[in-house]
């Protein structure tokens, strides 16, 4: 049985929709902030003590989970604008592109915004100073 582009992009969605739902009923119930929490820290940050992209990411996940939208942004700004972006972008791949978003897509979905924005958010939230310093982790 062959798969159209349809039914695998119905699929992929599939997927992804039960991952985040499992993800949110982790991240409700596991504390990343916990002293005995299963899940790992930032092997980059062990090893360099300079914050990665993600770092603070399950933490923000996690804070999300709770409804701290406040706390999420605190812990991985660039993260917590993701989760509301990252599905959009998803759809907008799969088919779905109302008119009222392409204004948005277009340069979210550029490779050179990512190719600029991610390596200057690295950068930035290292700097000691304000106001890059509110990008580092909380």
């Amino acid at each position: 049985m062959a798969l159209t582009e349809r039914t695998l992009s119905i699929l992929l969605l599939t997927v992804a929709a039960f991952a985040a739902a499992v993800g949110l009923v982790l991240f409700r119930f596991i504390d990343p902030n916990a002293p005995d929490s299963p899940l790992p820290g930032c092997l980059f940050y062990a090893a360099t003590h300079y914050y990665c992209i993600g770092c603070g990411v399950t933490r923000c996940l996690h804070a999300l989970a709770h409804g701290d939208l406040l706390g999420a942004l605190d812990m991985n700004p660039l993260a917590t604008i993701m989760v509301v972006l990252g599905p959009m972008m998803l759809l907008h791949t799969a088919g779905w592109r109302p008119a009222v978003l392409q204004p948005l897509m277009r340069p979210v979905l550029s490779a050179r915004l990512w190719l600029v924005l991610l390596p200057a958010y690295w950068i930035a939230r290292n700097l000691p100073m304000w106001p890059f310093a509110v990008l580092a982790p909380g």
